[in-house]
């Protein structure tokens, strides 16, 4: 089966940022809301305890997500 027909995948790897090489699972998102990405609350941002890190998919590698910004 070609790489472009295969489904996204259910964990991917955090690149950058406070979480750098976690992992997440996304079991159930839609197509939609994987596009979004997803702000992680974090107790190692910039902003401290309470603080968000916003992590998106990569553009060429949907296994792996990169971090974005910290925000409070």
């Amino acid at each position: 089966m070609p790489a472009d027909d295969l489904p996204p995948p259910d964990v991917v790897e955090l690149h950058g940022g406070p979480l750098d090489g976690r992992h997440i699972t996304l079991i159930g998102w839609t197509p939609r809301r994987r596009a979004d990405g997803i702000a992680l609350t974090t107790p190692h941002g910039a902003y401290g305890p309470g603080g968000r890190s916003w992590y998106r998919p990569d553009p060429d590698d949907p296994s792996r997500w990169i971090w974005e910004r910290d925000t409070p």
